[in-house]
């Protein structure tokens, strides 16, 4: 029966693992492509910690080569936490040969993300005109936010509007206790006469004594409430002061903040990136502190054309980005950005009052024309909101009184109608004229394909969907080493290990474009 069975050999049997540590590492392992990789990189150049260290006494530092080489090995594994790091080292056979034997200490391998986010920063870039120079971009890019949660708990969150709401219930309680103390003085001094009479009759001190000593334990359980509701009330007000100009404030983290998704809120940041739409890599990357992706369609546009080094660049990107003057800072900068226009329509009132695309301008008398075929002209002074100007343009009341569309075009307080139109609302309506070609609708349906896969694959196949470190500069370190790696795993997967390490050799021996015909 023994005999069927294919057997182990013997632990103790000194032959047991193969001559060398290399083979068994594979020649296709991509831990042969991160090895050479980060060699051919200038480490000291990119100013990472100890990248120029030179120690003559004591024990030498872990070189940044060693914990970069490890970072991007664990994090496409999926492995993040610098003590399961550590733990991986001294087990996993392919870090033992990417490390040459050594291990770092958890520590080391954390502080080293938390102290290297501007190298961090710079290898991303870097990686990407790496790409770039395979004829893999096309310089098309579309650009998408999502929520990665912060590394703080919801809990230790402050905001503006809860804090005034418990400092005006703690005073509501203060002024319950004052009373309540002041009432018990009365009826102490009423107790205190009437023990003094039932001691006068009945020579009762004992009883006295006892009742006298109730009340004052019960008036100094009382003052101790007091102090305790003062005492938070002055936190409260220390928090309050904290916020600042902020509405919100996570004592945690405090450059992060409460997003709001349909099923539930968290504490995260908003992570942009920019997808180039050839081969689906990810060309910048950014994180905001904010829950909205307003202010964002420029600066991704900005930093996708530097970090390619182009003079002009396409860029399309949801509704959620809309914004004019992030349209008009586009065009300045010779980017062209197609997203779709939202529905303008009164959301109290829905479909039943007339909006600003029912009333036509008039750019040679400069004034609008209502429904009614009314003039609406131009007032003296305009409005500046928000960084912009803003001129009014309105009707008389004699002529909105009278108007038979008037339950369609103001409310019943208003007396009468006004539009207000940007200073440089012609980009804006050209843009809008521009959205409905057929280029425009072609890129805007495109969009969700290309822009929303990576984050599917960084957050569910990756599992990369929260940060570790705290502080947004720590974690633009890290989100933009989630991002390289991303970038690393799919040129692996698209060229393949011989032509990868082809191609770094290539551009380490500067004759990159002796290769790019054959690896692109």
């Amino acid at each position: 029966m023994s005999n069927i069975y294919i057997k182990g050999i013997d632990r103790k049997y000194k032959s047991y693992f193969p001559p060398t540590l290399d083979e068994y590492v594979g020649e296709n392992n991509i831990v042969r492509v991160i090895d050479l990789y980060v060699e051919n990189l200038n480490v000291s150049e990119l100013d990472f910690t100890n990248s120029q260290l030179n120690v003559k006494q004591g024990r030498p530092a872990f070189h940044p080569s060693l914990l970069l080489k490890i970072y991007i090995y664990t994090y496409i594994n999926k492995i993040r936490s610098s003590r399961m790091i550590e733990q991986e080292i001294r087990r996993n056979v392919e870090l033992m040969w990417l490390t040459k034997g050594l291990i770092p200490g958890y520590k080391t391998i954390a502080n080293f993300r938390k102290d290297n986010s501007q190298p961090l920063q710079k290898i991303f870039k870097e990686f990407v005109l790496l790409i770039k120079s395979i004829d893999l971009i096309s310089g098309d890019v579309m650009i998408d936010g999502a929520f990665l949660r912060a590394n703080a708990s919801k809990n230790e969150t402050i905001t503006k509007k809860g804090i005034e709401a418990n400092i005006k219930r703690v005073e509501n309680e203060i002024k319950k206790s004052l009373v309540s103390l002041d009432s018990e003085d009365e009826i102490d001094e009423k107790r205190i006469k009437q023990n003094r009479k039932i001691e006068e009759l009945n020579k009762q001190e004992k009883i006295k004594q006892k009742n006298i000593d109730k009340l004052e334990q019960e008036e100094k359980i009382k003052q101790e409430l007091l102090k305790k509701l003062n005492d938070k009330k002055k936190a409260l007000e220390e928090d309050l002061a904290l916020l600042g100009d902020k509405n919100q404030y996570n004592k945690t983290d405090p450059d992060s903040s409460i997003m709001v998704k349909p099923a539930h809120n968290l504490v995260a940041y908003n992570t942009q990136i920019s997808v180039d739409t050839k081969s689906k890599f990810i060309i910048a990357t950014d994180v905001s502190t904010k829950g909205n992706d307003k202010q964002e369609l420029y600066k991704m546009a900005k930093m996708s054309k530097d970090n390619l080094k182009l003079n002009t660049i396409k860029v399309g990107a949801d509704t959620g980005y809309y914004s004019a003057k992030e349209i008009k800072k586009c065009k300045d900068d010779n980017i062209e950005p197609f997203t779709s226009i939202p529905k303008t329509q009164n959301s109290n009132n829905k479909k039943t009052k007339f909006t600003k695309d029912d009333f036509t301008y008039n750019k040679e008398e400069d004034t609008y024309t209502c429904p009614n075929n009314q003039k609406l002209t131009k007032a003296n002074s305009p409005q500046k909101k928000n960084d912009k100007i803003n001129y009014i343009y309105k009707t008389t009341i004699a002529m909105c009184k009278s108007c038979p569309l008037k339950e369609k075009c103001i409310t019943g307080k208003t007396q009468y109608k006004q539009i207000y139109r940007w200073e440089h609302e012609e980009v804006i309506e050209k843009f809008k004229e521009d959205m409905k070609s057929d280029e425009a609708k072609k890129v805007i349906k495109q969009r969700g394909s290309i822009v929303e896969h990576p984050f599917g694959t960084i957050k569910r196949t990756l599992g990369w969907d929260h940060y570790l470190v705290r502080g947004r500069e720590k974690v633009l370190g890290e989100n933009a080493l989630i991002m390289f790696n991303y970038n690393f795993k799919r040129l692996f997967n698209l060229i393949g290990i011989v032509l990868f390490m082809q191609l770094i050799l290539a551009t380490k021996n500067g004759n990159l474009e002796e290769r790019i015909e054959r690896i692109s």
